[in-house]
């Protein structure tokens, strides 16, 4: 069974781990650290990464029923008995997205920015965030088109000014 997040939550480490420049060794995070490191997770809403990566998963699963659909039954009652195990794993995959933030940012950063996401400014910023980060998504794509199309007609045009005919 090939299952369609495994790339999503490939890009996700990936995206996490190439982030940043290749770095010595940092040395483990304390417990308050990553306490810190956790709250900011949730204050800023990166948590609903982390959040919706399991009912993804879980969804995938349960297309087996699909085409099994004598499982079906079994399936949803072993997918209920996991939700305590699944849960754990939720937590497990916050303190794996703390460390991220433990590792390049202080202690005392990380509290100065949640204290920022827990005023009505920051936490206007985090509700807002994902209107915004779609906005520029659509007007990247739409920039990005019409500056590759401006800078080939642009490159075509100095070429055949030196003799060169492309299409």
């Amino acid at each position: 069974m090939r299952l369609r997040t495994v790339p999503l939550a490939a890009l996700l480490a990936g995206l996490l781990l190439s982030a940043a420049p290749a770095r010595a060794q940092q040395p483990e995070a304390s417990l308050d650290h990553l306490a810190a490191a956790r709250e900011l997770l949730i204050a800023s809403g990166a948590a609903a990464s982390v959040d919706r990566i399991l009912p993804v998963l879980v969804n995938d699963i349960r297309r087996l029923a699909l085409t099994r659909p004598e499982i079906s039954k079994d399936l949803d009652a072993i997918l209920k008995e996991l939700e305590p195990e699944m849960e754990k794993q939720k937590q497990q995959g916050y303190i794996v997205a703390a460390r991220a933030y433990a590792a390049r940012l202080t202690e005392p950063e990380i509290k100065e920015i949640v204290t920022f996401f827990k005023s009505p400014v920051g936490a206007k910023y985090v509700r807002v965030q994902p209107e915004i980060t779609e906005d520029i998504v659509n007007n990247v794509t739409t920039w990005s088109q019409s500056t590759g199309e401006y800078i080939f007609q642009r490159v075509r045009s100095d070429l055949l000014k030196r003799g060169h005919k492309i299409q």
